[in-house]
């Protein structure tokens, strides 16, 4: 039988083996990544991180030589289903690390600070666990990072100023966590993509405007205040838009119409004025409900296949031309419900396309035909006289 000191040396010789493929410091700092997470039940994911072998072989472990470059902890293509447990700082000692991600799992904490040693780090994304506390404002040392994906957690405390002067960004994603405070200024030129939607973000936007690099920009479901205007008008390269449920006040640019957008979402805030665009809208889903825009429709809206005007303060007649998308089925959605509209010239007779939604209830006109409407355009087919004339006046 072999004695426990021929065990200790056998067990030494192999760790020293490992160690020998691996650069020490990085062997160590996986040992303690390793200690500080575990498998949630059905997941196998840490089977694999056997340290009498090369750490480099182990599932979501990715070397250059004898350095750890990437770490992809959870991979799902190991069989996990992921993880809980916390971060342990010692990730920070990976320092030739360019990749970090965690699969979605319960993995709770802080985000350790350490991460901002991480000299090489260009891709940093922790989705779907339940990261808590600040974002570390350190963060802001690492330059070369392009993408920070930290959504769908319960991170506190506002976007630290140094984030945002992180001049290699591309991908910034914060959404759904409980975020506070004013959104800081991204002076990135690369930025595509800001998604900071489902926080609780106040106040205006910065100053000076978020690049015009932009194409995705998210920002729904905060209290976010002040016109938008100037700063919209200078991102036209802006492809998805969705500003709703915030507080934002003043006139909607009439050139953002012309933007390559796919969806507008305006919807929810505080917008008035007239809506102007200059040439024919050729955005697909254009959703302005729930403001205090007045005036006439205008007739560029027509080409709109998903349009949502309800709950405004519009008056005057609708558009032929949109009378006449509606009947050519052109237009699958158009709510104008709850405004001072005063006629429509459709014949009542006319049998609406069964892909078209139409509601025009409680506006100030005789409905010329019944539409089913959304449940929350309420029972009132028509607006009070009372309200019209006063208006009107």
């Amino acid at each position: 039988m072999e004695s426990p000191l021929g065990f200790v040396f056998l067990i030494s010789h192999f760790l020293t083996l490992a160690a020998a493929l691996l650069d020490p410091i990085d062997f160590l700092a996986l040992q303690s990544i390793r200690k500080g997470l575990s498998d949630l039940p059905g997941s196998n994911y840490f089977a694999a991180w056997d340290f009498t072998s090369d750490p480099c072989n182990f599932a979501g472990v990715y070397c250059d030589a004898d350095r750890v470059v990437a770490l992809n902890l959870g991979d799902p293509r190991a069989g996990s289903q992921g993880l809980t447990g916390r971060i342990d700082p010692a990730i920070g000692k990976l320092s030739a690390l360019a990749e970090l991600t965690v699969v979605p799992g319960r993995v709770y904490g802080a985000l350790p600070p350490a991460i901002s040693q991480l000299k090489s780090l260009r891709f940093l994304a922790i989705s779907r666990n339940f990261l808590s506390g600040d974002i570390p404002a350190s963060l802001g040392q690492l330059r070369g990072l392009r993408t920070l994906d930290l959504s769908f957690n319960q991170f506190t405390g506002s976007i630290p100023f140094a984030v945002g002067t992180l001049p290699a960004l591309t991908n910034v994603v914060l959404c759904h966590n409980r975020l506070s405070g004013s959104i800081p200024p991204f002076v990135s030129e690369t930025l595509t993509r800001l998604d900071l939607k489902h926080n609780d973000f106040s106040g205006d936007l910065p100053p000076l405007g978020l690049p015009a690099s932009v194409q995705y920009l998210s920002l729904s479901w905060n209290r976010l205040t002040g016109p938008v205007d100037g700063i919209l008008s200078r991102m036209e390269q802006l492809s998805y838009l969705d500003l709703s449920l915030n507080q934002f006040t003043g006139c909607i640019p009439s050139n953002l119409f012309s933007f390559p957008i796919s969806s507008l979402q305006l919807q929810r805030n505080q917008f008035s004025g007239a809506v102007q665009p200059a040439d024919q809208v050729t955005i697909p889903t254009v959703d302005l409900s729930y403001n205090r825009l007045s005036g006439e429709i205008s007739p560029m809206l027509s080409t709109v296949q998903n349009l949502y005007l309800n709950n405004n303060r519009f008056t005057g007649r609708v558009p032929a031309s949109m009378v006449d998308r509606v009947l050519s089925a052109g237009i699958q959605i158009l709510y104008l419900q709850h405004n001072y509209l005063t006629g429509i010239e459709i014949n009542p007779t006319v049998e609406i396309p069964v892909s078209t939604s139409l509601c025009l209830q409680y506006n100030c006109m005789v409905l010329p035909l019944q539409t089913p409407c959304p449940l929350k355009a309420g029972t009132q087919k028509t607006r009070p006289t009372e309200q019209c004339i006063q208006w009107k006046g």
